[in-house]
Parts: structure tokens; sequence; C-alpha cells
């Protein structure tokens, strides 16, 4: 795994935290905030898995 995973997996973990809180405290704004954030953490997670693609794919 290289950072752009792990930081793009935490991303998307704290956004389902923030969404569940939202709903907790009826925050429409801090559900849709969360759901960006997780958004946002798998397009990061995603292109971390594309440069570890081409890291191996250099390795062969």
């Amino acid at each position: 795994m290289n950072k752009d995973q792990i930081k793009g997996e935490v991303k998307n973990i704290a956004g389902k935290v923030q969404e569940k809180a939202g709903k907790v405290v009826g925050s429409t704004e801090q559900q849709v905030k969360g759901q960006a954030r997780q958004v946002e953490g798998k397009i990061q997670k995603g292109v971390g898995n594309v440069e570890e693609a081409v890291r191996d794919s250099k390795k062969h």
C-alpha cells in the first residue's frame, strides 16, 4: 500500500463517520460533507491503486 491508498481510505472512513453523525444530529449539511469526503477518499485511493499498478508493472 502507498500513502495515497492509506490517506484515501482514512478520508473515506472519516466521511462515513461524518455522514452518520450528521444523520444523528439531523444536519443535512454534515451528511453532504461526509458524502463528499467519502468520494474524495475513494478518488485518492484510486489514484494510489493506479500508482501501485504502474510501479508493479515496472518491476516485471
